[in-house]
């Protein structure tokens, strides 16, 4: 499966964004997929993921109440919703899918897109 994001951009500090994930071939729907992101000289961190049938979502704490991640298996489609963005959520975003839900937040997802910029300016 390949994943490409995108949505990326420069935003304001209280501006919303939207990140889409979109996925090769309709296996994405057994997939469950999460969304990591990067900022330049830190490790990546996890910031959501949503189960394949999209009923249950995990998010850090840094994000919580903000962001939202869906899905539409029918498009082969993942999002992330970046609500109330912040300097802090500043990095490169990372969509990554994986069957085993555990697997993303492990960080070793089978498959990974190659990220899209996201730069809050304050």
């Amino acid at each position: 499966v390949q994943l490409v994001e995108t949505g990326g951009g420069l935003v304001h500090a209280g501006d919303s964004l939207t990140l889409s994930c979109s996925a090769s071939d309709r296996t994405f729907s057994m997939l469950a997929v999460g969304w990591f992101r990067q900022a330049p000289g830190k490790e990546r961190e996890l910031v959501a993921v949503i189960s394949f049938s999209g009923e249950n979502a995990y998010y850090a704490d840094a994000v919580q109440g903000r962001f939202i991640s869906t899905r539409d298996n029918d498009k082969n489609l993942a999002y992330l919703r970046m609500n109330s963005v912040n300097p802090a959520d500043t990095g490169r975003y990372y969509c990554a899918a994986d069957l085993a839900y555990n697997a993303i937040v492990d960080g070793h997802a089978a498959y990974w897109g190659q990220g899209t910029q996201v730069t809050v300016s304050s």
